[in-house]
């Protein structure tokens, strides 16, 4: 099984990258966020563990995302693949997924990361703020963000890459010229596996 993760900072594409990849190599695109939503709205006992965290202002502990990342691997027992988007964000959730996926026989084969610079990905944030009406995401907030997923991301590229598994994929150019570089970087792995 091929397990594939793409990350990139806020604004950088990866959640319409994943679900382009997934379409095309039949992977189950995991999304921790939307996996949240549907478990919050279907008041599953995950769902109402996640609620009670996020009403309390707390972030969801590494035990909880792993513990439903493994559902949602589990539920999917007949994927080709799976594609986690934006999860792991620490270098202590990489090395529990590790842990995770090696009780199922499995390993992460491949990171991804959408290399946009900060400027763009600013003017890309401000510019999804202003067409869905978000106030909130000021450049203030834009670059507080950025600079906690620069710190939280930067130990992740040094673990990945001394595993011989993390590759950059310029992030910018139109979403069919990027989808093609991830292609061509995906297909020569998928044909080893």
């Amino acid at each position: 099984m091929f397990n594939l993760i793409i990350f990139g900072a806020p604004g950088s594409g990866k959640g319409t990258q994943s679900a382009k990849i997934a379409t095309k190599y039949h992977f189950t695109h995991i999304s921790t966020g939307d996996i949240f939503r549907k478990e919050i709205k279907n008041q599953t006992p995950l769902g109402k563990r996640v609620k009670e965290v996020i009403d309390s202002g707390h972030l969801v502990s590494d035990e909880l995302l792993i513990e439903i990342i493994e559902k949602a691997m589990d539920d999917d027992d007949n994927s080709h693949g799976f594609i986690f988007d934006g999860f792991p964000r620490t270098l202590r959730q990489a090395r529990d997924m590790d842990v995770m996926m090696h009780r199922h026989k499995e390993c992460v084969s491949l990171v991804l990361a959408l290399d946009v610079d900060r400027q763009e990905i600013i003017a890309r944030l401000l510019n999804r703020a202003k067409e869905q009406g978000r106030v909130d995401d000021t450049e203030e907030v834009i670059c507080k963000r950025l600079e906690v997923y620069q710190n939280q991301t930067s130990p992740l590229i040094d673990y990945y890459k001394n595993q011989g598994k993390f590759i950059s994929i310029n992030g910018v150019g139109t979403l069919e010229g990027i989808f093609a570089e991830i292609c061509r970087v995906v297909d020569p792995y998928l044909a080893v596996n």
